[in-house]
């Protein structure tokens, strides 16, 4: 399954368009971050897309709006970008098992270091190099679309022999490994939910893990 994510969209049109971009490719889970009431209110009267607006949730922060998400990509057009993130083109993606999450920054700026960090990884959609920058609304287009080529896109799920950890495991137990390690004197806790999204752990690893951080407490 594939969520859309928007983070701080201002413009109602984009939205609308958005929205609308989703439902022509089979998409049907929008999810809005922190934004601007008066601007959704606005959207939700957007042609041809108005149940997935009116299903669309929203959340107060990119952490609420992917803690059931098994993987995370987030959009960037790279241009003055220093990326420690693995980098997928989108021509040539492909899904993982479990729920996808692709978030797209505000039209101005673009996603921010922390949001970019926050994610598994980076998709970019490959642009001329005079004009790298893509208009929202298209930029979810060209998404949905290139997903739509993957016969499969809607239905892959995870097994049920190996279950993904989700974003809010990964944050439940990077918090409890950090804390440990903070009281041992290490100095860069940050990297350790870096870690954690890059293991490929199964969710009953993951769960392992902290059953011997809890231990050694």
């Amino acid at each position: 399954m594939v969520t859309i994510v928007l983070v701080s969209p201002r413009n109602p049109n984009n939205i609308g368009a958005a929205a609308r971009a989703m439902a022509n490719f089979g998409l049907s889970d929008l999810r809005l971050v922190k934004v601007y009431a008066p601007t959704y209110k606005e959207a939700v009267s957007a042609v041809g897309a108005e149940e997935i607006l009116k299903k669309a949730k929203v959340y107060d922060s990119l952490p609420e709006a992917l803690a059931d998400c098994h993987f995370s990509l987030a959009t960037t057009s790279l241009k003055n970008r220093k990326i420690d993130k693995r980098v997928y083109s989108l021509p040539e993606l492909k899904l993982p098992t479990g729920k996808t999450a692709i978030i797209f920054g505000p039209e101005k700026t673009g996603l921010c270091a922390a949001d970019i960090n926050f994610c598994n990884a980076v998709l970019n959609i490959p642009t001329a190099a005079k004009q790298p920058s893509i208009n929202l609304a298209q930029a979810v287009t060209l998404v949905c679309y290139e997903l739509s080529k993957t016969n499969n896109f809607k239905k892959l799920k995870t097994s049920a022999k190996t279950v993904l950890p989700k974003s809010a495991d990964i944050e439940l137990v990077s918090a409890e490994i950090t804390l440990a390690l903070k009281k041992a004197g290490f100095t860069q806790p940050a990297e350790i939910r870096n870690i954690l999204q890059n293991s490929s752990l199964t969710r009953k690893q993951l769960f392992l893990v902290k059953k011997f951080i809890n231990l050694l407490k």
